[in-house]
């Protein structure tokens, strides 16, 4: 069964793994490789924002036969708060958060105090944040083989916010070597952690602009068959608040979903109309209009299908606007599972085999509360 999965799988295309940022809410996106692993799935290229960059680099600095073992090290080195876990773990959210907040995370961050002393403080372009990565850079250099990155057989692309412009600009171990730098500007949150410098420019935390750098794939040149595994982190759809501490929750919802509903509206709108313009091309007579005239209005057009699977990380009864500094062994352990469990199911439905418009370049399905549905184009 594996076996045929795995040949069932690549032959739809290039596998794409697709992250997105949201700190300990990145459990779940290990949780979605461990299933992918263990069905024979390994990704061809791997793309993430913060969290998601880290993920994405412990996978493809790795080989995958390494690639659990690494990704269980740096959250096992990530974990916090164990002290305050177990059946009362509730109510010590918030002692937990506070010790975050004061000590950091180990093999994460760690305060820098001279941030502490005032928000005026100089601290230089590359040191003001009221964290210090200097763990998370040891980590790294630690868990990811970062010359099997840049000579690999899997692409890895991070996104990372321009301070100066405020651009999204992705680095490409397709285009350019990748190093440490490139992993921690992904993840260089405001005001918490400083800016990276990189050739000059400084880059903060992609997900400042773009938490869901699924747009990659659509974009890039040239454009291949592909099925695509977009992993979100932040719940799109919420009930109303009706207090202080849930008017911050549902703020973190909506701010870093990255408005994803209307992103791929218009990418399967895009991908449907690339579709249209080759199938017209093929209607128009010989001799109807000059070659290259005809190239150039065809070029506009695609022909390749992508079918992505989109998999959403659920709310746990326990979480609140704290959740993305949950590192407790309970948090890592439910998310984890949720994605494993999710995208074991998903793997077994196989929602790529049904039937779909010919005109259709970009397939949806869709993975909400455990269940899998595929979701009609507008």
């Amino acid at each position: 069964m594996t076996k045929n999965l795995k040949k069932e799988i690549a032959g739809l295309g290039q596998t794409v793994l697709v992250f997105q940022g949201g700190g300990a809410l990145g459990a779940y996106q290990i949780g979605v490789y461990q299933a992918l692993h263990e069905a024979g799935v390994e990704p061809d290229w791997v793309i993430g924002t913060s969290i998601g960059a880290i993920n994405a680099a412990l996978i493809a600095g790795n080989a995958p036969a390494d690639r659990l073992d690494k990704l269980r090290e740096f959250w096992s080195r990530v974990e916090h708060g164990q002290m305050f876990d177990g059946p009362f773990a509730n109510l010590f959210s918030p002692l937990r958060t506070m010790s975050a907040v004061m000590q950091g995370i180990p093999g994460f961050f760690a305060p820098n105090p001279l941030a502490f002393m005032g928000q005026r403080m100089p601290l230089g372009p590359e040191a003001a944040g009221y964290y210090s990565v200097q763990p998370l850079r040891d980590t790294l250099a630690d868990l990811v083989e970062f010359d099997l990155i840049n000579s690999g057989p899997t692409r890895l692309t991070v996104g990372a916010a321009n301070v100066r412009t405020s651009d999204m600009h992705y680095f490409d171990s397709r285009d350019m070597p990748i190093d440490i730098r490139h992993i921690l500007a992904s993840g260089a949150l405001p005001p918490a952690f400083p800016a990276v410098r990189i050739d000059g420019e400084l880059y903060w935390d992609g997900g400042i602009v773009s938490n869901t750098p699924v747009e990659v794939v659509f974009d890039d040149n040239p454009r291949q068959d592909a099925i695509v595994f977009a992993v979100h982190l932040w719940n799109p759809h919420g009930s109303e608040p009706k207090s202080i501490w849930e008017v911050t929750n549902r703020q973190k919802d909506i701010q870093y979903s990255s408005r994803a509903h209307a992103h791929i509206k218009r990418q399967r709108q895009l991908h449907k109309l690339r579709h249209v313009v080759q199938e017209l091309a093929k209607l128009v007579p010989a001799g109807a209009m000059p070659g290259d005239e005809l190239s150039k209005l065809t070029c506009y057009g695609c022909s390749t299908r992508m079918h992505v699977v989109r998999l959403l990380a659920p709310q746990l009864d326990h979480e609140d606007h704290t959740k993305d500094v949950d590192f407790s062994p309970r948090g890592i352990r439910e998310r984890w599972d949720a994605g494993y469990a999710h995208t074991s199911e998903m793997l077994a439905k196989a929602p790529w085999r049904d039937a779909n418009d010919p005109l259709e370049g970009f397939i949806l399905h869709e993975s909400v509360a455990g269940e899998m549905m595929d979701v009609p184009s507008a």
